[in-house]
């Protein structure tokens, strides 16, 4: 039986913005957004990205997708995306996959509405369209600049302006998905061919990210379109890291007649802790200050606090690779701008509630509670959620946290 087959381009080399397909938005490298969007796509069946970059390959692999390599004589600014897709249909026949249809996703567009996708599928397999593009609505007035700089209308008479209500829409290519019946794509080596569909999605979804500042564009506006503040998010992670200051307090601190500091902290994320520990899930807290307040509480907590550290990210990578942890599965949970190092390098950015908008936009995930209000339990509870769905569920005698009691 034919499948729905989510092709992915994405090659290493990018002019415009380096390392392109691996830049995060929302926390997520965009070929990873590109996979989990077409995995989230009920009616695709296999996910594929075909790349010339093992850095690349390797997300891809993580985030569930099968990978074929791309020759490098398809992997050059020269090459079309078309010729990508060519070679990958072929190599999946190879593989005996019976491609049906054919969705072309770009990692570049990083809010493809997934809805829209499904129902652009639905219309090839109907048979109504054989090819469907996702498309903004526009009743902008277009102009191009013609001999000698001056400006021509493309779309419109000058001299008739037409309010909006009584004008017939235009309709611009987003670059997020195309959905193509392979067979005619094959003979047509094209992504336009035979009875061509819109699938019209929303603008806020149209980015398509080509340049650095449409790229900052789009980690400002993740915060806006993600679902990133949903409760029930779990986060399947095999080690938590946290900042100290802003995370585990509420960013104050309290001094007395002798200089002597002291700050309030939560036991309610004390408890989060403890149970993170009894689950076997290394804690790790970093600081850039050196302070006896941070090395209290980590003995109270009974995990290991890492001070005084001018790189943040250097120090935890150093940590992960003591420990063989993998950085994908790492949860860092931070606050401020010396965070952001460490935020790019996990796979799983954390922000607590009020963080800098810098970090917001950096985070995979935004929690309910702010610092010293719960922030480290919220965390901890999402991260016991990701282990639970994976693992067999404990009997209630042999719970290892029946007896814990909140630091």
């Amino acid at each position: 039986m034919s499948e729905v087959v989510a092709v992915i381009p994405a090659r290493g080399g990018s002019k415009g913005v380096p390392r392109k397909n691996l830049q995060r938005v929302g926390g997520v490298p965009l070929v990873a957004r590109a996979v989990d969007a077409a995995r989230r796509c009920a009616a695709v069946d296999r996910v594929v990205v075909t790349t010339d970059d093992p850095d690349i390959a390797a997300v891809a692999a993580e985030w569930g997708a099968e990978v074929v390599e791309r020759p490098t004589a398809l992997a050059g600014d020269e090459a079309s995306s078309e010729s990508a897709l060519l070679h990958a249909l072929d190599e999946l026949q190879a593989r005996a996959v019976d491609v049906g249809i054919l969705v072309f996703l770009q990692a570049t567009s990083p809010f493809i509405d997934v809805d829209a996708l499904t129902a652009a599928v639905q219309l090839v397999r109907s048979r109504r369209r054989d090819s469907v593009f996702s498309g903004v609505e526009t009743y902008g007035f277009l102009w191009e600049k013609g001999l000698g700089g001056a400006a021509e209308p493309v779309d419109h008479d000058i001299d008739v302006r037409p309010r909006r209500q009584d004008r017939e829409p235009h309709y611009l290519e987003t670059g997020g998905f195309y959905v193509l019946r392979a067979a005619g794509f094959r003979a047509a080596q094209h992504r336009f061919f035979g009875s061509v569909g819109i699938a019209e999605v929303s603008p806020r979804t149209a980015l398509e990210i080509d340049t650095a500042d449409e790229l900052e564009l789009a980690r400002r506006l993740a915060p806006l379109i993600d679902l990133r503040h949903e409760r029930d998010v779990a986060i399947p992670a095999d080690a938590v890291v946290t900042d100290f200051d802003g995370v585990h307090t509420d960013d104050t601190v309290h001094v007395d007649e002798n200089g002597v500091e002291s700050a309030t902290v939560s036991r309610s994320d004390g408890m989060g802790v403890a149970l993170l520990r009894a689950a076997g899930i290394p804690v790790l807290i970093l600081s850039t200050e050196t302070n006896p307040v941070v090395a209290a509480r980590a003995r109270k907590l009974g995990v290991e606090a890492r001070q005084g550290v001018a790189d943040k990210a250097a120090a935890l990578r150093e940590w992960a690779d003591e420990r063989g942890i993998a950085l994908a599965r790492i949860a860092y949970l931070g606050n401020d701008v010396n965070d952001l190092g460490c935020l790019g390098l996990v796979g799983w950015p954390v922000a607590v509630s009020g963080a800098h908008p810098l970090v917001l936009s950096a985070a995979r995930v935004v929690l309910d509670r702010a610092g010293g209000d719960g922030a480290v339990r919220d965390l901890a509870d999402r991260v016991l959620a990701g282990r639970t769905a994976t693992t067999a569920p404990v009997e209630a005698h042999e719970h290892p946290t029946a007896r814990l009691e909140a630091p």
